[in-house]
């Protein structure tokens, strides 16, 4: 199966022109914001309304006071958002993790969701970066809302995206009815999930490193081959997640008890038969987590999945 056909895939398939050549053009951009076909995305804080088929967005005329920021223009169509303040009363304001699995099954959906990810992952940033980091300074919003400038030091800070591996790590033939497949469980989760594993890279650390060095620390399994499967962006709150299949050279688990509750080896056969009785639950199909699975599935799973 091509990592093209993965399910994770379609949430990225329609990605917008971000017209990052524009961000500093004021005409421009008071051109386009004053363009009846503009569409504007409103959030509060980092929440988002929806509307019956897909996001609920507005004209420029009708947005409220806020940040506004150049997402880019598809279609012909530009669009911005404006990030507000979380709402106390936040009756209809939805999450992006709320959201997406919705977005997947419309039609429509899944063309949304690069704009979701987009604005949300900015939002985020805004929220977090309240003065500059080097000098405790006041920042000003600069190119269209995707750099902060430090008022007193001239320092500029840029959206931030932190690389995160995640990781189908099987053992035993490929393919054969032994090989098996690692998965664990945090103790937070609902009784019966289970997921591949994952974690951030580290500071000078490359992604192959981090594999290998998240598994031995969670489960305590030694990791030998890792092959890269593709990429997800995962803006809650800053995160790229990046696929890979690794080869397992050892199998005992001895799990860190802090991050990891539990962790099994699960044959194919054992994988269906826990789905099927609704023993075992995974991660639905928008995530890369279920791609992974697919591909080491080897064919698109079972209903239910």
């Amino acid at each position: 199966m091509a990592p093209r056909e993965l399910p994770h895939v379609a949430l990225s398939a329609r990605a917008h022109n971000r017209e990052a050549l524009h961000r500093t053009d004021e005409a421009w951009l008071e051109r386009e914001w004053g363009s009846s076909e503009t569409r504007v995305l409103v959030l509060a804080g980092a929440r988002v309304r929806a509307a019956e088929d897909g996001l609920a967005w507005v004209a420029p005329d009708e947005a409220p006071d806020g940040v506004r920021v150049l997402l880019g223009r598809r279609d012909g169509v530009t669009r911005f958002a404006v990030l507000g303040e979380p709402r106390r009363d936040e009756d209809g304001w939805l999450g992006a993790r709320e959201l997406v699995a919705g977005l997947a099954a419309g039609d429509r959906g899944p063309g949304e969701v690069p704009w979701l990810f987009h604005a949300v992952g900015l939002a985020e940033w805004h929220r977090s970066t309240r003065f500059c980091p080097r000098c405790g300074g006041t920042l000003e919003v600069r190119s269209a809302g995707h750099e902060l400038r430090c008022t007193a030091c001239g320092r500029a800070q840029f959206p931030r995206t932190d690389p995160a591996v995640i990781m189908a790590v099987s053992h035993g033939e490929p393919g054969s009815d032994q090989e098996r497949l690692l998965l664990g469980r945090q103790a937070s989760w609902p009784q019966g999930r289970w997921s591949t594993l994952a974690g951030f890279c580290e500071p000078g650390e490359t992604l192959e490193d981090a594999v290998r060095r998240e598994v031995a620390e969670e489960v305590g399994v030694e990791v030998g081959e890792v092959s890269y499967v593709g990429s997800q962006p995962w803006p809650l709150p800053a995160s790229l997640m990046v696929g890979f299949l690794a080869r397992a050279l050892t199998t005992k688990i001895d799990v860190d008890g802090a991050e990891i509750e539990d962790a099994r080896w699960f044959t194919r056969e054992e994988l269906r038969e826990g789905m099927a009785s609704g023993e075992v639950r995974v991660p639905g199909s928008v995530s890369i987590s279920s791609s992974l699975l697919e591909l080491w599935y080897g064919e698109p799973l079972p209903s239910g999945w």
